[in-house]
Protein backbone atom coordinates (compact mmCIF):
# COMPACT_ATOMS: atom_id res chain seq x y z
CA UNK A 1 0.00 0.00 0.00
CA UNK A 2 1.64 3.51 -0.88
CA UNK A 3 1.58 5.96 1.98
CA UNK A 4 2.06 9.47 1.83
CA UNK A 5 3.28 9.86 5.51
CA UNK A 6 5.24 7.42 8.18
CA UNK A 7 5.50 8.40 11.58
CA UNK A 8 3.99 6.67 14.69
CA UNK A 9 1.21 6.48 17.27
CA UNK A 10 1.94 7.35 20.37
CA UNK A 11 0.06 7.60 23.84
CA UNK A 12 1.96 6.67 27.19
CA UNK A 13 5.05 5.03 26.25
CA UNK A 14 3.66 2.90 23.64
CA UNK A 15 5.38 3.39 19.97
CA UNK A 16 2.53 2.02 16.99
CA UNK A 17 4.85 2.55 13.66
CA UNK A 18 2.15 3.01 10.89
CA UNK A 19 2.08 4.52 7.53
CA UNK A 20 -0.72 6.73 6.31
CA UNK A 21 -2.80 5.94 2.87
CA UNK A 22 -5.29 7.84 1.29
CA UNK A 23 -8.93 5.76 1.54
CA UNK A 24 -10.31 6.95 -1.20
CA UNK A 25 -9.02 8.00 -4.58
CA UNK A 26 -7.56 11.72 -5.06
CA UNK A 27 -10.73 12.77 -7.64
CA UNK A 28 -13.09 10.76 -5.35
CA UNK A 29 -15.60 13.80 -4.80
CA UNK A 30 -15.84 15.24 -8.39
CA UNK A 31 -16.13 13.25 -11.34
CA UNK A 32 -13.63 11.09 -12.71
CA UNK A 33 -13.59 13.13 -15.60
CA UNK A 34 -11.41 16.59 -16.10
CA UNK A 35 -12.23 19.11 -18.55
CA UNK A 36 -10.02 22.31 -20.03
CA UNK A 37 -11.48 25.51 -21.49
CA UNK A 38 -10.95 25.83 -24.78
CA UNK A 39 -11.83 28.24 -27.97
CA UNK A 40 -14.82 27.17 -29.43
CA UNK A 41 -13.33 28.65 -32.92
CA UNK A 42 -10.07 26.64 -32.82
CA UNK A 43 -9.93 24.13 -29.95
CA UNK A 44 -7.28 25.97 -28.35
CA UNK A 45 -7.08 25.25 -24.31
CA UNK A 46 -7.10 29.03 -22.76
CA UNK A 47 -4.53 30.13 -21.03
CA UNK A 48 -5.21 32.01 -17.61
CA UNK A 49 -4.01 35.66 -17.47
CA UNK A 50 -2.96 37.01 -13.94
CA UNK A 51 -4.21 40.91 -15.17
CA UNK A 52 -3.37 43.90 -13.54
CA UNK A 53 -6.40 46.80 -14.12
CA UNK A 54 -4.47 49.09 -12.59
CA UNK A 55 -1.28 48.77 -14.73
CA UNK A 56 -2.92 47.65 -16.93
CA UNK A 57 -0.14 44.50 -17.82
CA UNK A 58 0.14 40.91 -16.81
CA UNK A 59 1.75 39.85 -13.70
CA UNK A 60 4.52 37.82 -13.04
CA UNK A 61 4.49 35.12 -10.27
CA UNK A 62 7.19 37.05 -8.41
CA UNK A 63 5.33 40.33 -8.27
CA UNK A 64 2.09 38.27 -6.70
CA UNK A 65 1.47 38.61 -2.88
CA UNK A 66 -1.39 37.65 -0.91
CA UNK A 67 -4.38 39.79 1.23
CA UNK A 68 -6.21 39.91 3.27
CA UNK A 69 -9.41 41.80 3.04
CA UNK A 70 -10.49 43.96 5.89
CA UNK A 71 -13.19 45.92 4.09
CA UNK A 72 -13.83 46.60 0.85
CA UNK A 73 -11.25 47.37 -1.40
CA UNK A 74 -8.74 47.41 1.78
CA UNK A 75 -6.28 44.39 1.87
CA UNK A 76 -2.79 43.85 4.31
CA UNK A 77 -0.61 42.39 2.47
CA UNK A 78 0.34 38.64 3.71
CA UNK A 79 3.63 37.76 2.69
CA UNK A 80 4.81 34.02 2.83
CA UNK A 81 7.22 33.91 5.60
CA UNK A 82 4.42 35.58 7.48
CA UNK A 83 2.40 32.23 7.25
CA UNK A 84 5.72 30.27 7.06
CA UNK A 85 5.90 31.88 11.22
CA UNK A 86 2.85 30.06 12.25
CA UNK A 87 3.39 27.13 10.72
CA UNK A 88 3.10 23.61 12.85
CA UNK A 89 6.92 22.46 12.43
CA UNK A 90 6.69 18.72 13.99
CA UNK A 91 9.95 16.84 13.51
CA UNK A 92 8.63 13.75 15.55
CA UNK A 93 6.12 12.32 12.84
CA UNK A 94 3.71 11.26 15.26
CA UNK A 95 -0.25 11.14 16.07
CA UNK A 96 -0.41 11.77 19.54
CA UNK A 97 -3.42 10.20 21.05
CA UNK A 98 -5.38 12.52 23.87
CA UNK A 99 -8.06 10.43 24.53
CA UNK A 100 -10.34 7.11 23.90
CA UNK A 101 -14.16 8.07 23.00
CA UNK A 102 -17.00 5.70 22.44
CA UNK A 103 -17.34 6.02 19.11
CA UNK A 104 -21.26 6.36 19.83
CA UNK A 105 -20.75 9.60 21.10
CA UNK A 106 -18.55 10.96 17.19
CA UNK A 107 -21.13 12.76 15.30
CA UNK A 108 -20.21 12.10 11.40
CA UNK A 109 -20.70 15.59 10.78
CA UNK A 110 -17.34 15.66 12.08
CA UNK A 111 -15.64 13.54 9.62
CA UNK A 112 -13.67 14.91 6.62
CA UNK A 113 -11.65 12.83 5.40
CA UNK A 114 -10.47 9.06 5.27
CA UNK A 115 -6.96 7.39 5.11
CA UNK A 116 -5.50 3.79 5.96
CA UNK A 117 -3.24 2.98 8.80
CA UNK A 118 -1.14 0.90 7.31
CA UNK A 119 0.89 -1.56 10.12
CA UNK A 120 4.90 -2.06 10.03
CA UNK A 121 6.55 -4.31 7.69
CA UNK A 122 8.61 -5.74 10.38
CA UNK A 123 6.25 -8.79 12.39
CA UNK A 124 7.89 -7.66 15.78
CA UNK A 125 6.73 -3.93 14.99
CA UNK A 126 3.12 -4.97 13.70
CA UNK A 127 1.70 -6.56 17.53
CA UNK A 128 1.43 -3.09 18.80
CA UNK A 129 -0.24 -2.49 15.78
CA UNK A 130 -2.63 -5.87 16.27
CA UNK A 131 -2.93 -4.71 20.23
CA UNK A 132 -4.19 -1.33 19.56
CA UNK A 133 -7.34 -2.90 17.06
CA UNK A 134 -8.45 -5.52 19.11
CA UNK A 135 -8.71 -3.05 22.36
CA UNK A 136 -10.68 -0.36 19.90
CA UNK A 137 -12.75 -3.34 18.51
CA UNK A 138 -13.49 -4.63 21.91
CA UNK A 139 -14.45 -1.84 23.37
CA UNK A 140 -16.24 0.30 20.75
CA UNK A 141 -14.24 3.18 21.16
CA UNK A 142 -11.66 5.37 19.09
CA UNK A 143 -8.32 7.38 19.35
CA UNK A 144 -8.71 10.80 19.44
CA UNK A 145 -5.26 12.68 18.43
CA UNK A 146 -3.44 15.46 16.87
CA UNK A 147 -0.85 15.26 14.13
CA UNK A 148 0.98 17.32 11.83
CA UNK A 149 0.70 16.94 7.88
CA UNK A 150 2.20 18.94 5.22
CA UNK A 151 2.84 21.68 8.05
CA UNK A 152 -0.51 22.12 8.76
CA UNK A 153 -2.71 20.40 12.45
CA UNK A 154 -4.92 18.51 12.25
CA UNK A 155 -6.96 16.30 14.38
CA UNK A 156 -8.06 12.67 13.68
CA UNK A 157 -10.02 10.02 15.13
CA UNK A 158 -8.44 6.87 14.56
CA UNK A 159 -10.99 3.49 14.81
CA UNK A 160 -11.01 -0.32 13.83
CA UNK A 161 -12.62 -0.80 10.17
CA UNK A 162 -12.73 -4.55 9.92
CA UNK A 163 -9.28 -5.67 10.53
CA UNK A 164 -7.00 -2.63 9.89
CA UNK A 165 -7.09 0.74 11.55
CA UNK A 166 -8.52 3.95 9.53
CA UNK A 167 -8.05 7.54 10.62
CA UNK A 168 -10.58 10.16 9.93
CA UNK A 169 -9.21 13.59 10.06
CA UNK A 170 -11.62 16.00 12.03
CA UNK A 171 -13.37 19.02 11.05
CA UNK A 172 -12.52 21.27 14.11
CA UNK A 173 -15.51 22.46 16.50
CA UNK A 174 -16.07 25.85 15.09
CA UNK A 175 -15.88 24.52 11.47
CA UNK A 176 -19.22 22.81 12.77
CA UNK A 177 -22.61 24.61 11.60
CA UNK A 178 -25.14 24.81 14.42
CA UNK A 179 -28.53 22.79 13.92
CA UNK A 180 -30.37 24.62 16.47
CA UNK A 181 -32.29 26.69 14.13
CA UNK A 182 -33.63 23.61 12.04
CA UNK A 183 -34.13 21.99 15.61
CA UNK A 184 -36.42 25.16 16.44
CA UNK A 185 -38.07 24.75 13.15
CA UNK A 186 -39.38 20.82 13.99
CA UNK A 187 -39.85 21.40 17.62
CA UNK A 188 -43.33 22.32 17.47
CA UNK A 189 -44.53 20.07 14.88
CA UNK A 190 -46.63 17.41 15.96
CA UNK A 191 -47.64 14.21 13.99
CA UNK A 192 -50.04 11.77 14.45
CA UNK A 193 -49.76 8.06 15.72
CA UNK A 194 -51.45 6.73 12.22
CA UNK A 195 -48.61 8.92 10.35
CA UNK A 196 -46.25 7.64 12.79
CA UNK A 197 -47.28 3.72 11.97
CA UNK A 198 -47.38 4.19 8.55
CA UNK A 199 -43.84 5.62 8.29
CA UNK A 200 -42.34 2.68 10.43
CA UNK A 201 -43.97 0.08 7.46
CA UNK A 202 -42.26 2.14 4.53
CA UNK A 203 -39.07 2.09 6.77
CA UNK A 204 -39.52 -2.05 7.39
CA UNK A 205 -40.78 -2.66 3.64
CA UNK A 206 -37.50 -0.41 2.70
CA UNK A 207 -35.33 -2.49 4.90
CA UNK A 208 -31.95 -4.07 3.76
CA UNK A 209 -28.14 -4.70 4.83
CA UNK A 210 -25.55 -1.62 3.20
CA UNK A 211 -24.27 -2.84 0.13
CA UNK A 212 -21.13 -0.30 -1.27
CA UNK A 213 -22.17 -2.24 -4.56
CA UNK A 214 -25.16 -0.07 -5.28
CA UNK A 215 -23.53 3.26 -4.63
CA UNK A 216 -23.06 3.29 -8.37
CA UNK A 217 -22.93 6.61 -9.97
CA UNK A 218 -25.65 7.05 -13.02
CA UNK A 219 -24.45 10.83 -14.06
CA UNK A 220 -20.14 9.27 -14.30
CA UNK A 221 -21.78 6.09 -16.16
CA UNK A 222 -24.17 8.86 -18.49
CA UNK A 223 -21.16 11.09 -18.94
CA UNK A 224 -18.62 8.32 -20.35
CA UNK A 225 -20.97 6.87 -22.56
CA UNK A 226 -21.63 10.78 -24.09
CA UNK A 227 -17.96 11.00 -24.42
CA UNK A 228 -17.52 7.58 -26.34
CA UNK A 229 -20.41 8.74 -28.35
CA UNK A 230 -18.53 12.21 -28.95
CA UNK A 231 -15.32 10.50 -30.06
CA UNK A 232 -17.33 8.03 -32.40
CA UNK A 233 -18.84 11.85 -34.41
CA UNK A 234 -22.42 10.77 -32.81
CA UNK A 235 -25.12 13.61 -32.30
CA UNK A 236 -25.93 14.14 -28.91
CA UNK A 237 -29.74 13.85 -28.69
CA UNK A 238 -31.36 16.24 -25.81
CA UNK A 239 -33.58 13.68 -24.21
CA UNK A 240 -37.55 15.12 -23.78
CA UNK A 241 -38.14 16.72 -20.15
CA UNK A 242 -39.93 14.12 -17.95
CA UNK A 243 -43.38 15.12 -17.09
CA UNK A 244 -43.00 14.92 -13.41
CA UNK A 245 -45.95 13.36 -11.25
CA UNK A 246 -48.42 15.49 -9.27
CA UNK A 247 -47.09 15.19 -5.29
CA UNK A 248 -49.57 13.78 -3.49
CA UNK A 249 -50.64 16.92 -1.06
CA UNK A 250 -52.25 14.79 1.76
CA UNK A 251 -49.91 13.01 3.85
CA UNK A 252 -51.51 9.67 4.99
CA UNK A 253 -51.92 8.92 1.03
CA UNK A 254 -48.39 9.79 0.20
CA UNK A 255 -47.79 7.19 3.26
CA UNK A 256 -49.84 4.59 1.89
CA UNK A 257 -48.70 5.09 -1.27
CA UNK A 258 -45.28 4.50 -0.69
CA UNK A 259 -45.99 1.43 1.59
CA UNK A 260 -47.82 0.08 -1.63
CA UNK A 261 -44.92 0.66 -3.83
CA UNK A 262 -42.38 -0.54 -1.65
CA UNK A 263 -44.11 -4.10 -1.40
CA UNK A 264 -44.09 -4.05 -4.87
CA UNK A 265 -40.58 -3.37 -5.48
CA UNK A 266 -39.24 -5.56 -2.54
CA UNK A 267 -40.21 -9.13 -4.16
CA UNK A 268 -37.75 -7.69 -7.26
CA UNK A 269 -35.02 -6.64 -5.37
CA UNK A 270 -35.04 -9.73 -3.32
CA UNK A 271 -34.96 -11.50 -6.65
CA UNK A 272 -31.64 -9.61 -7.16
CA UNK A 273 -30.01 -10.13 -4.21
CA UNK A 274 -30.00 -13.69 -4.42
CA UNK A 275 -28.92 -13.35 -8.31
CA UNK A 276 -26.00 -10.82 -6.48
CA UNK A 277 -25.17 -13.86 -4.21
CA UNK A 278 -25.46 -16.55 -5.97
CA UNK A 279 -22.50 -15.23 -8.37
CA UNK A 280 -20.65 -14.47 -5.70
CA UNK A 281 -20.82 -17.80 -4.46
CA UNK A 282 -20.19 -19.12 -7.85
CA UNK A 283 -17.09 -16.99 -8.11
CA UNK A 284 -15.76 -17.80 -4.41
CA UNK A 285 -16.35 -20.84 -5.54
CA UNK A 286 -14.00 -20.66 -8.47
CA UNK A 287 -11.44 -19.13 -6.72
CA UNK A 288 -11.18 -22.00 -3.86
CA UNK A 289 -11.00 -24.77 -6.90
Amino acid sequence: MRTIWNGSITFGLVNIPVGLALATKPAARQSDVSFRTLHRECGTPIKQKRWCPVHDREVPADELVKGWEVSKGEFVMIEDADLEAIQQYDDSRSIEIQSFVPLDQIDPVFFDRTYYLAPSSTPAQRRPYVLLLRALQEGDVGAVGRFVLRGQENFGLIRARGDALALETLFVAEDVRSQAEVEEAVGDTEIKEAELDLARQVIDSLAADFDPSTLESEYRSSLHEMLEAKLAGQEIKVPEPVEEETPVVDLMEALKASVSEAQKKKPKAAAKAKSSSGTRKKAAAGRRS
